[in-house]
């Protein structure tokens, strides 16, 4: 399956060792469709090497390939979405905000008359 949208979020690292004594880390990442109504979809990238050959950055646009999978813990079930090939779809990150910005002027929102109900563009879909 795929995935495609730019990441919103990069999760800490996370390791350990397994039962058997191998070590192991996982870097979660969320992604969010630019679509009308945005979904958004966290996925685990597995392995080291696979975690630095990605070099997943909030701001990124991407394509993410991966497989869902589910597993049981004390009766409950849990998704996981792992991701197994990463590509950069564009360039655009996002920028930080500016430290030099101005705040927003209170002037207008002093002169606008209390009687007037400002209009509401509400293209909710319920």
């Amino acid at each position: 399956m795929e995935h495609q949208g730019k990441v919103i979020a990069v999760l800490p690292l996370k390791s350990g060792t397994s039962k058997s004594g191998k070590e192991w880390t996982t870097q979660e990442f969320v992604v969010e469709t630019q679509e009308q109504y945005p979904k958004r979809a966290c996925f685990v990238l597995f392995g080291k090497e696979r975690i630095e050959q990605s070099n997943v950055q909030v701001g990124q646009e991407l394509k993410v390939s991966f497989d869902i999978d589910a597993r049981e813990w004390n009766g409950k079930w849990f998704n996981s979405l792992n991701a197994w090939k990463v590509e950069l779809t564009g360039t655009s990150t996002m920028q930080p905000p500016s430290t030099t910005s101005q705040p927003a002027s209170t002037a207008t929102a002093i002169s606008t008359p209390s009687n007037t109900v400002p209009e509401v563009n509400d293209d909710l879909p319920f």
